[in-house]
């Protein structure tokens, strides 16, 4: 089973992002950028395939700046085989360029499996990967909670509001991975060094435009400060009445 993982650079959830001097972008400078959350889990997943197979090959493929190319080590330090850098200084929010790139480079790579992240916790879009599943022809399950394969055919959880959706399907297939698919294993020491040795491909990547364009970023307002309504018994009357006057919630 050949399987391809598209990955994506993001900043890590616990930097302390700042807006650049334009308005329109964060400033980098210090941020820690990491492989995206929910790609972990897509390449955990085409790692726990391949084992169970006994056989195949994971490409991690990913669009960004030469720096990308540190998260792609990444994954290859999981258990992943090669990876693909799809060079761009500047990767948009438009989810249609970035899917039109990638689609591309898949399109003719003989892959039985993409798995994407459910989203990218950059801009929590969730369009790229049912958007590659469209341009190649192949079904698409998103949002998967628990993915069964065997012989040309798969099976997917979906969790929904009151229950679990199940959808089969047939292989090739897109499938984008939810949190809760499994747990994504840490590089161990001896991955992290054979990481080094596997090929990792550069290739400049043109993206149109897009139809998205940011026109102001800024930082959410600040909370009002609390105060102490009183302590005890005493305090409930104060609470509710505050509760009542000033946030009116009750």
């Amino acid at each position: 089973m050949k399987i391809a993982v598209c990955i994506k650079r993001v900043p890590d959830s616990e930097a302390r992002i700042k807006v650049a001097a334009d308005g329109k972008a964060i400033d980098e400078t210090g941020v820690k950028f990491v492989l995206n959350p929910y790609d972990e889990y897509a390449v955990e997943e085409a790692l726990k395939l391949k084992e169970g197979a006994g056989a195949g090959e994971v490409v991690v493929v990913s669009i960004g700046p030469d720096a990308a190319q540190e998260t792609i080590r990444t994954a290859l330090a999981m258990g992943a085989d090669t990876g693909v850098l799809l060079k761009a200084d500047a990767v948009g929010l438009d989810p249609l360029p970035v899917a039109k790139v990638l689609a591309a480079e898949l399109k003719d790579g003989g892959y039985d499996l993409v798995l994407f992240g459910k989203m990218a916790i950059d801009d929590s879009s969730h369009g790229v990967g049912p958007m590659v599943a469209e341009l190649l022809g192949l079904p698409c399950v998103s949002a998967v909670a628990h993915l069964e394969i065997s012989d040309r055919t798969g099976k997917a959880e979906r969790e929904i509001e009151g229950g679990v959706e199940v959808v089969e399907f047939g292989l090739p297939a897109v499938i984008t991975a939810d949190k809760g698919l499994n747990e994504p294993r840490y590089p161990a020491l001896r991955g992290i060094m054979m990481a080094k040795k596997k090929p990792l491909e550069v290739k400049d990547a043109a993206l149109e435009p897009g139809g998205i364009e940011v026109v102001r970023l800024s930082p959410p307002a600040e909370r009002k400060a609390g105060r102490i309504v009183g302590e005890g018994p005493d305090a409930v009357s104060a609470l509710v009445e505050a509760l009542r006057n000033e946030a009116k919630v009750l």
